[in-house]
């Protein structure tokens, strides 16, 4: 039974009949019950389920970064609903069956805030990433000196990330990262992000900066 709790006007919750109220987003919404199907599922819809598991698993793990305001995470779609949306779009590589993540095409957020310029990778300590950048654009509307830069790295031999939330300031210009000593030998991918401390979920963008063996 639906219950009405802001008179007929209003939106109702639980289900009545065939359909179910509920509030989402807030807003009061009203869907249909599921319809069982006994067609079997086309190898366009076996595909799309493929690839969508495989996208929400990988992104699932980065849940921390995604929710600092991936594309703002504003509307009616959550910061992780539009992180699984571009990933399905852009970061998908092969063939059926064979369907990878492309890792250069992974963003980890997007946002306004200025990402900073000069960016690099250089591995020079056993298992030790460094991390470095500039800090030549003025501060402005979209770029803070305290700006924090979040660094992820990703093992896809052991599928397994690092990953460090505000790990410097933009002012620090650069972040040595511990990875696992177990990470010797194996190739890992990079990524960086800058979030803002003074304005809640201004992010950059990420950048993909580079494939990397580590020592």
């Amino acid at each position: 039974m639906g219950i009405i709790r802001q008179g007929i006007l209003g939106g109702f919750r639980n289900k009545t009949g065939s359909v179910v109220g509920a509030y989402w987003r807030n807003r009061d919404v009203i869907r249909g019950l599921p319809r069982a199907s006994n067609k079997a599922a086309t190898q366009l819809q076996i595909n799309q389920r493929f690839k969508f598991g495989m996208v929400t698993a990988f992104v699932a793990r980065l849940s921390g970064f995604i929710d600092m305001g991936f594309g703002s995470g504003g509307g009616s779609t959550s910061a992780m609903n539009q992180a699984v949306a571009y990933h399905l779009s852009n970061a998908i590589t092969g063939v059926a069956p064979n369907f990878t993540i492309d890792y250069t095409k992974v963003k980890i957020n997007k946002g306004k805030l200025l990402l900073a310029n000069g960016i690099q990778v250089a591995i020079t300590a056993a298992a030790r990433i460094d991390f470095t950048w500039l800090n030549t654009v003025p501060d402005g509307k979209y770029k803070d000196a305290t700006d924090r830069a979040n660094v992820v790295v990703y093992n896809p031999t052991k599928d397994t990330f690092v990953v460090l939330p505000s790990a410097a300031a933009r002012s620090a210009l650069g972040y040595n990262l511990i990875v696992p000593p177990d990470y010797s030998g194996d190739q890992v991918h990079c990524y960086i992000s800058f979030s803002s401390i003074i304005h809640k979920k201004l992010v950059s963008d990420s950048e993909y900066i580079g494939e990397f063996t580590v020592l």
